[in-house]
């Protein structure tokens, strides 16, 4: 199965990850375009027509979310990141903070310090695009409120304390797999029981969305996705928030 929502394929070169985003090693980008469709496919099986709430519980370097709030501001409300890396973290917070107009353009004016004392044009390039997210990112509503906390995505409480009160609509996030992230204080825990955890914090009509390197996300046989799909290297499952939690309960 393809594209049902972004179905034209469009221009994010200035959603290039280490351009106006930061980047650094050991941090994979998302496909922003992918991500879009999952966004999309996530609030229709939601239903109704309210902004969300959205949460990465494994939100590396908040790359994901940041493509996200720019290119979808008008139908997110706020967004909530969560890791276990402190250093993700960092880098996280850091790019989330640019989801306000005033920020972008103080990134576009430290760029072109940079190509002034670099003589690099690939820095005035950067400015530039920084300059458009931030119209685009006014036009659409303004500054987007943020949060990014440490915890652990297997631990209920410690998940619960992160959202402080807040009610994510839609969970998304790309797994760990491997090859430049890993799980960590997992004790053998996987999938499953990451959803669950997820959606014990949950109220029952969020919907989680969950990518995966992969032909299938590995799910075992009490977390039933309502979509999967895949699309070039990863595969994708949506699942509602309440049957997970009916799962749990039994």
């Amino acid at each position: 199965m393809g594209y049902t929502h972004v179905v034209v394929k469009g221009d994010y070169t200035d959603l290039a990850s280490g351009s106006v985003l930061r980047s650094a090693p050991g941090f994979p980008a998302f496909p922003v375009r992918l991500a879009s469709e999952i966004f999309l496919r996530a609030l229709t099986l939601r239903g109704g027509d309210a902004p969300a709430v959205v949460w990465d519980p494994c939100c590396g370097s908040g790359y994901l979310l940041s493509t996200l709030g720019l290119l979808h501001r008008a139908e997110i409300t706020s967004l909530v990141a969560s890791d276990i890396d402190d250093e993700a973290l960092e880098l996280a917070r850091e790019n989330l903070g640019l989801l306000d107009p005033d920020a972008l353009e103080e990134r576009a004016k430290a760029l072109e310090d940079r190509a002034e004392r670099f003589g690099k044009p690939s820095y005035l390039e950067a400015a530039e695009a920084a300059r458009r997210l931030s119209a685009s990112l006014a036009a659409q509503g303004g500054r987007l409120p943020t949060t990014a906390h440490r915890a652990n995505v297997f631990d209920p409480t410690a998940l619960r304390t992160t959202l402080g009160g807040t009610t994510p609509d839609i969970v998304i996030t790309d797994i760990p797999y491997g090859e430049q992230t890993t799980w960590q204080d997992a004790d053998g825990a996987g999938v499953p029981e990451m959803l669950r955890a997820v959606a014990s914090v949950l109220t029952d009509d969020a919907v989680l969305a969950i990518a995966a390197r992969g032909r299938k996300v590995l799910l075992d046989g009490s977390c039933r996705p309502d979509q999967s799909f895949r699309i070039g290297t990863r595969a994708i499952a949506l699942l509602r928030a309440s049957n997970l939690s009916t799962q749990t309960n039994q």
